[in-house]
């Protein structure tokens, strides 16, 4: 069975800089394209950003130049370093398996199927 643990969410100032890690179980990461979904308030939830299992990555128009998604197939982890938070990045961040069109391209019609508890990410202005 697939497991997600996000982590590394926190309280910090517009303007700073937080570190998130996605570790998986029951995969090998090397073999999946994986995505960080955020869910803010009032909206659904939404692809930021999704690292493609040949070492490509894509970035939502809202955190491209500022976040980077990478991956430790070797650890299973994949992370996101968000870099100049502002306050419309707060919310709840995720990690799943990458599915369905994104940016043009197809990453397959399914997910892991469930979601982990997600970590929280909170920008004071």
């Amino acid at each position: 069975q697939v497991q997600v643990v996000e982590s590394g969410g926190g309280l910090v100032q517009a303007g700073g800089s937080l570190r998130l890690s996605c570790r998986v179980s029951g995969v090998r990461l090397r073999e999946i394209s994986m995505a960080w979904h955020r869910q803010t308030p009032g909206n659904q939830r939404e692809i930021v950003a999704i690292t493609q299992l040949n070492g490509m990555t894509y970035y939502a128009d809202s955190v491209k130049d500022r976040f980077t998604i990478s991956r430790n197939n070797t650890g299973n982890t994949i992370y996101f370093q968000m870099n100049n938070l502002n306050s419309e990045d707060t919310g709840v961040y995720y990690c799943n398996k990458a599915s369905g069109w994104y940016q043009g391209i197809w990453f397959g019609d399914r997910d892991f199927g469930s979601w982990g508890q997600g970590t929280q990410v909170t920008v004071s202005s």
